[in-house]
């Protein structure tokens, strides 16, 4: 799939620009005319201007953030849109995002819409932030809808910072384990070899001679050690780089018990949270669709959002077609279907990335609860019968010295 981007005349005659997601040129203007609109202009965005800036510093998506709450304040006070703009850029500390929005306000004042000058960085700005910027401007409410565009882009990055907040001390723990482990293997263990060198056959406990054992095969073959875990690193790396590979494990992932609930639930909460805000928005269905698709990272799930896209292009339903999937939990079915039924589909949606986002966060403090004292044991059962098996030889020497 590339991203396209494009300009085109709507049912009304009116002139909209955006991107869309197509396997080739050709299908996108297909999708486009199947959505009733004209297109005028329609490009790929040019590989080596992403490739040169992606290399460059990242912007934090935080700033990116609160320029679009700045701006909706400054609207919805009353000031003009360039006004706006040259304030949200005034008020930008960091050099190379300055320019950038620079470059939008330019755009604008040459008398670009805000959306088609947004749709310019693709690189900068997250797909929904045209889409939404353009919904407010076809029906007059450009503050509030880049009021509610930064409130959702605040709640991605707080989850964001939740997930990896949760992880961190895991991992910090599971690295702390490996060092002790390593430091006992090549340090504290070899100390003692001299000692025991000089014990008769048969004397040393079957502990003590597996862990000096393991000491001397890591020491022997460390690097070699190294190697291979490189090796299977990059083979992994390389497997899931096909698409088979990474469909099967992103399928894998959903099947695992806990981990696979969490997983579907976190990308829930962004679909929902994404779909539901560009629906407010004023953004038609089919479109919005295809633009929250963009925040779901599992590939399986991806895929069957996708499915359903095309199916609501055609003029079907949602919920049916995402039931018959099995891609969002039950719950999320049930909301869906609700807001169909009542024709308030947006703010359900919002309303079910609120209740899955708590029940996100009592998951991981529940998997965090688990995993942490298992690591932490783990890692004193490991210490303690290397400590016990070099303990029991030198107890074995002074009952042999005191015999003799």
């Amino acid at each position: 799939m590339a991203t396209f981007q494009y300009r085109a005349l709507a049912a009304s005659g009116s002139a909209v620009s955006g991107q869309i997601e197509a396997a080739s040129r050709e299908d996108a203007i297909a999708t486009m005319r199947k959505s009733g609109m004209r297109p005028i202009e329609i490009a790929e965005p040019k590989a080596g201007a992403a490739a040169a800036r992606k290399r460059g510093s990242k912007t934090p998506s935080r700033l990116v953030t609160n320029v679009f709450a700045e701006l909706g304040v400054l609207l919805q006070a009353g000031l003009p849109l360039d006004r706006a703009l040259a304030i949200a850029v005034e008020n930008v500390e960091q050099p190379p995002l300055r320019a950038r929005l620079a470059e939008v306000l330019a755009a604008v004042r040459e008398g670009k819409p805000l959306s088609a000058a947004l749709a310019a960085h693709p690189d900068l700005f997250p797909g929904l932030a045209p889409a939404m910027t353009e919904a407010g401007e076809a029906n007059g409410k450009l503050g509030e809808a880049l009021a509610r565009l930064a409130q959702m882009l605040e709640q991605a990055d707080e989850q964001r910072r939740q997930i990896g907040s949760a992880m961190t001390y895991p991992i910090a723990i599971g690295v702390i384990a490996l060092g002790v482990i390593l430091l006992m293997l090549l340090f504290v263990v070899p100390q003692f070899e001299g000692l025991f060198a000089s014990a008769p056959p048969g004397k040393l406990p079957a502990a003590s001679l597996f862990v000096m054992g393991a000491s001397q095969f890591v020491r022997a073959n460390g690097l070699i050690i190294l190697a291979v875990l490189a090796g299977a690193g990059l083979s992994a790396r390389a497997a899931l780089a096909r698409p088979g590979g990474k469909a099967w494990l992103d399928r894998t992932i959903l099947d695992v018990p806990q981990i696979g609930v969490l997983v579907r639930n976190i990308e829930t909460v962004r679909f929902a949270r994404s779909l539901g805000a560009l629906i407010e928005g004023g953004v038609p269905l089919p479109n919005a669709l295809a633009l929250a698709r963009r925040t779901v990272t599992n590939g399986h799930m991806n895929a069957g959002i996708g499915e359903v896209t095309d199916i609501v292009r055609q003029g079907g339903g949602l919920a049916a077609p995402l039931a018959e999937r099995r891609v969002l939990p039950t719950m999320a079915l049930s909301f869906i279907r609700t807001g169909e039924e009542t024709s308030q589909l947006g703010p359900m949606l919002a309303r079910l990335a609120t209740v899955l986002d708590r029940d996100v966060k009592v998951r991981l403090e529940r998997v965090i609860a688990v995993a942490t004292p298992v690591i932490v044991v783990s890692l004193g059962v490991l210490v303690a019968a290397m400590v016990a098996s070099i303990m029991s030889a030198i107890l074995g020497f002074n009952d042999l010295a005191v015999s003799q």
